[in-house]
């Protein structure tokens, strides 16, 4: 308890429910050049379950069906408009988005020759890279939304987890342009805002629903059964998915300039998924975690008793290699998804028995881009009369919306913090949580290999909002 004191006496942004200055801001920062036509705080946070977002269309594949056709519920003309900044890992990403779900702007900096160089992410040169676009990216965020900083109503960015190194970089700037403008400033948890942006592009999404995030640095299946509240059913216990999708690539000469899991999926196409028989990792454990090192470490072992040297490219391998390449490809890919089904499908009778009401299932994270995954989840998902709801690639993948939409969806409840002081000192300590759990663990889905206990630095988002609402 002492240590959940301490974390929210800091500068806990986006978890300080500051109730009076709330309705401060609200009145005064709410899309002001372009509507005074306000509603009391209450008449919005009743409806945060946003039954109608869309008025007769749902987000199916690209950014603009998502703002194409929002408008007939009323509860989204509160004119609320928020920058979102992202820089937690090797994108930088900026975007602005109306309260009624309109994306006004989306900008992401790749850093795949980065990638492609060091053969994954370096967490300084990736800083490095970072500091060297946030100012443009941001620039160009506002400019292609036709607004400037004094037309926003509050900036929120991530601060967590992620990249220390990285994480620093997107939350100066949000600062500073909060503390220039005098814009309340929102806090964002990375991995609430890969579930939540669904939310922008699916009407029927409510509380609660399941979420599965996979990315390169997270495997998590969780409850969301409220906005700040997650209930965790697994984790990895080791790598990640998007990880092990990394690795294979380099291994087998595939370019890194895309993504592993995009080169993996491309070139398995072309392969035998039965050719390699790998063995599907943790099928003893009746739990609902993940694991990837074992598996990676059976791809390698594969490739090193065919011979292929990833050193060579594979547009300059044989024929003949080529296609065992692509052997390999396509069984790692069909054994690394198995495992995925199999801890969903666990998953998915857990959160049953917690919550009946359960309509949806929400993939998202870099890896839900992945085809194949989406249809084999299509099928999990299928066999338990829920729905499967993946956001477009473009918002899979780390952007601005999903950090912006987050910031919205939690101003709204007074969970932001007021603007920063005009000058710092610049040994000023910042808010940032590079390890901080989304939810707390389920009973039933502990791991002996991998307690959060000794994993986390930062009490979870979840138990963070529970001790607010007490």
């Amino acid at each position: 308890m002492a240590s959940l004191a301490s974390s929210l006496s800091c500068t806990v942004s986006r978890l300080n429910l500051f109730a009076e200055l709330s309705l401060n801001y609200h009145s005064i920062r709410i899309y002001r050049t372009l509507s005074s036509n306000l509603r009391p705080m209450k008449s919005l946070y009743h409806h945060r379950s946003f039954n109608s977002p869309f008025s007769s269309y749902t987000c199916k594949s690209t950014i603009s069906n998502c703002s194409k056709t929002l408008g007939s519920n009323t509860v989204f003309y509160d004119n609320l408009v928020v920058l979102g900044i992202e820089t937690s890992c090797d994108d930088t990403a900026a975007a602005v988005v109306r309260s009624n779900g309109e994306i006004l702007s989306q900008v992401v900096s790749s850093q795949a020759d980065l990638l492609a160089k060091y053969g994954g992410v370096a967490p300084k040169m990736a800083e490095e890279a970072h500091s060297q676009v946030i100012d443009q990216v941001v620039q160009d965020a506002l400019d292609k939304a036709n607004l400037t900083e004094s037309d926003l109503s509050a900036v929120a960015v991530t601060i967590g987890p992620g990249l220390s190194l990285c994480l620093r970089v997107g939350v100066q700037k949000a600062r500073k342009i909060a503390a220039i403008h005098q814009l309340p400033i929102v806090g964002v948890h990375h991995m609430e805002a890969h579930a939540l942006v669904a939310r922008l592009c699916e009407r029927d999404l409510q509380f609660p629903f399941m979420a599965l995030l996979i990315s390169g640095g997270h495997n998590l299946i969780v409850l969301a059964r409220d906005l700040g509240d997650y209930l965790q059913l697994g984790t990895t216990i080791d790598d990640a998915i998007g990880e092990a999708y990394d690795k294979s690539a380099k291994w087998l000469g595939l370019d890194l300039r895309r993504s592993g899991g995009a080169a993996i999926e491309e070139l398995a196409l072309r392969g035998d998924a039965q050719s390699v028989k790998f063995s599907v990792p943790m099928k003893q454990h009746k739990d609902c975690n993940f694991s990837y090192a074992g598996l990676k470490t059976q791809l390698r072992l594969a490739i090193e008793s065919k011979n292929i040297d990833g050193g060579v490219p594979f547009s300059s391998a044989s024929v003949e290699e080529q296609g065992i390449r692509a052997d390999i490809a396509a069984s790692f890919q069909r054994v690394a998804v198995l495992h995925l089904e199999e801890k969903c499908e666990r998953a998915i009778q857990w959160a049953l028995e917690i919550e009946p009401s359960i309509k949806h299932l929400v993939v998202a994270g870099g890896v839900a881009s992945n085809q194949y995954v989406r249809s084999r989840l299509q099928e999990v998902v299928g066999r338990n009369s829920l729905q499967l709801v993946c956001p477009p690639p473009s918002l899979c993948t780390d952007n601005g919306v999903m950090i912006a939409w987050t910031g919205i969806e939690n101003f709204r409840m007074g969970r932001f913090d007021p603007p920063p002081p005009a000058i710092e000192p610049e040994d000023s300590q910042l808010d940032l949580r590079p390890r901080w759990p989304l939810g707390e663990e389920y009973g039933r889905g502990r791991s002996v290999a991998r307690s959060m206990r000794t994993a986390r630095i930062h009490p979870s988002l979840t138990s963070l909002t529970q001790h607010q609402r007490q």
